[in-house]
């Protein structure tokens, strides 16, 4: 009954405002008689997922294989780059600042140079992908790691464990809340990155779509609710690995 409640706690109210959200959008567009070129109604958006559900099936799945694979390297990027940082500050205060300015760079002023660089096929999408989430993930594993109980390091200095045990045992868990911060903060920019990256130069994906779909809103309205959804699911499904990961820190919340 508990995990009923829990279940219905937890799903119902996203669902009840989407659907808010769903009614509003489509009361907007009868009640004020807006042109469907400039926003169609939900029916029509909903048509286009019956005629061209194939074709917005293939983008979808071109667009989650490139932010799947950028996210991860940058997760394993971003980590060992931020365990690194922690543990040699004098490093982290010369490299930081490069990196925030770095991360300034428009990725859509990347895009173009990464094709020519690169080509047309899907590693420009993933270096873009990795170049937006990266950031995020290495400033919370340094804040993380370098916010670990004095005393805790302490006394495992003093039972004379070696660095990678005290980073082990001891910082990485007591990282682990931080971390997956800013892993949720990146897996939505995942998407936009590879949205980003399909702009210039792809053939596939659901960013390619909106950039092919000309005067087809609707189309370009089915694929924006793909791609929110892409958003939503990447990010729930790290917090599900943080809910595994760290189930102390969600008790310790609550």
């Amino acid at each position: 009954m508990k995990t009923r409640q829990r279940v219905t706690y937890t799903v119902l109210p996203p669902v009840l405002f989407a659907g808010v959200l769903l009614a509003a959008w489509w009361g907007a567009t009868v009640m004020f008689e807006i042109r469907s070129f400039i926003l169609p109604s939900p029916a029509q958006v909903a048509s286009v997922f019956a005629e061209q559900g194939g074709y917005l099936y293939r983008s979808t799945r071109t667009t989650l294989n490139e932010a799947a694979v950028g996210y991860g390297l940058a997760a394993t990027i971003g980590l060992t780059a931020g365990a690194v940082l922690a543990s040699w500050p004098p490093l982290a205060r010369a490299t930081l600042p490069t990196l925030v300015g770095l991360d300034a760079v428009p990725k859509l002023a990347l895009a173009p140079l990464l094709v020519v660089w690169l080509g047309f096929g899907t590693t420009p999408k993933v270096v873009i992908v990795v170049l937006t989430c990266l950031l995020p993930v290495v400033l919370a594993t340094v804040g993380g790691l370098t916010d670990t109980p004095a005393d805790q390091v302490e006394l495992s200095r003093s039972l004379r464990a070696s660095w990678w045990k005290t980073l082990q045992k001891v910082r990485f868990p007591f990282a682990l809340p931080r971390i997956f911060v800013g892993l949720k903060i990146a897996a939505p920019l995942a998407v936009i990155g590879a949205v980003i990256g399909e702009f210039f130069g792809a053939t596939a994906g659901l960013g390619y779509a909106i950039r092919a779909a000309g005067s087809d809103t609707s189309l370009v309205y089915a694929a924006l609710v793909l791609l929110a959804t892409l958003s939503v699911g990447l990010f729930y499904l790290v917090v599900g690995a943080e809910r595994l990961a760290a189930p102390w820190a969600r008790q310790a919340s609550a």
